[in-house]
């Protein structure tokens, strides 16, 4: 596993917390390579046959796998101890952050540094944010416990690096490594004068893309105020320069017409089936005639098998990733159109989880990233 970062407002744990983190982390790397693979024979050896005995036919969707799959024993203790270990990350992480928050507000007050932070406490944090912690995220990304508040984005850095089994890279930047690769691959002499990345948290990714386009003007919007405290200051001592703002991505303050590039992170998943629309009609209002919109996310349901179909859904059902499941069934060419790209200037592309140093996140996943482009 390649050692996370630890920048100047990381909050950095001791012995006993780096132990306990550690093993979390060890933890989840057993459940993926040796637990989690015993579904199968599960599922082919005893699960399977019992439903086709039963019903005469195999399953016909990952609905019908899910009624019978839920009740076998072998699934039920991974599912249990995954769930459990989604829960003992943030308990190993907690602690560091509390431990040393006085210290982090105050380091980021006194940085100095490019970019700029705004804030707006009139924004609507929407439902989807709000029904359930994401991710099982105590207070969620938008939770703030007290004045200048950043400790959801501590939080989530150290988090997340765990719950991705360092899959992110030691910058917790992969999927920004990824999505660039992907965009000069496309656009090699594109020239960006304006980005806005959508739905950014602690912007790891769009800080990422600040480093490699110089002269380049970056904007991030997420609606959690402590993720953008806490994103801004974190950008400034890993040399980014981005402008963070408090805005909802279904609704944004900026003029028509006003970015070359409009992205987003993984996003889409997290928000509604109507704020996916509402998304991706400001994405195209926003964009420069010429300009792409490019939204990296999960995987849909479309062309999985049952079983797979079943598989990918735990998040939904045991991870408060409720409005994943929206999207999964969404028609995306039919949101693109509707938002006003032309048929022939959107297409869904399937892109490797891999940047080019070799590192990959959710490796022992091997699966590729669906990008939504539309081009204005």
């Amino acid at each position: 596993m390649i050692p996370q970062k630890m920048h100047e407002m990381f909050a950095k744990p001791n012995h006993d917390e780096a132990s306990r983190q550690e093993f979390v982390n060890d933890f989840r790397v057993h459940l993926a390579s040796r637990v989690f693979p015993g579904t199968f024979p599960a599922y082919f050896g005893r699960v399977l046959p019992a439903f086709v005995k039963a019903n005469g036919r195999e399953p016909k969707d990952r609905h019908e796998v899910r009624k019978v799959m839920t009740k076998d024993p072998f699934y039920q203790l991974w599912s249990a101890m995954q769930r459990n270990s989604q829960e003992m990350i943030w308990d190993s992480v907690i602690d560091s952050v509390e431990r040393q928050l006085p210290d982090l507000l105050k380091k980021a007050k006194d940085l100095k540094g490019q970019g700029s932070l705004t804030l707006n406490p009139d924004v609507v944090v929407p439902k989807y944010h709000t029904a359930a912690d994401i991710h099982l995220q105590p207070g969620a990304y938008h939770t703030d416990s007290g004045p200048d508040d950043l400790a959801a984005g501590a939080v989530y850095d150290r988090g997340t690096y765990i719950y991705s089994m360092g899959g992110l890279g030691e910058g917790n930047d992969g999927l920004g490594r990824i999505l660039h690769k992907f965009f000069r691959k496309q656009y090699p002499d594109m020239k960006i004068g304006r980005v806005l990345d959508m739905g950014c948290t602690i912007g790891g990714s769009v800080t990422f893309w600040s480093t490699q386009e110089p002269g380049t003007e970056f904007h991030a919007i997420d609606v959690g105020a402590p993720c953008l405290r806490y994103g801004h200051a974190r950008a400034k001592v890993v040399g980014g320069n981005v402008h963070f703002s408090q805005q909802n991505a279904e609704k944004t303050s900026f003029p028509d017409a006003s970015f070359d590039v409009v992205t987003s992170h993984i996003l889409l998943h997290e928000t509604s089936r109507p704020a996916i629309y509402n998304i991706f009609k400001e994405c195209y209002r926003l964009l420069k005639p010429g300009g792409v919109m490019m939204h990296l996310d999960l995987p849909q349901a479309h062309g999985q098998s049952p079983l797979e179909g079943f598989l990918w859904e735990w998040e939904i059902y045991n991870n408060n990733e409720h409005f994943y499941g929206q999207l999964r069934e969404l028609d995306m060419n039919d949101v693109a159109t509707k938002a006003g790209f032309k048929p022939e200037s959107f297409k869904v592309h399937q892109v490797a989880s891999t940047w080019d140093d070799g590192q990959t996140p959710y490796s022992a996943e091997n699966f590729t990233f669906p990008v939504y482009v539309g081009v204005k």
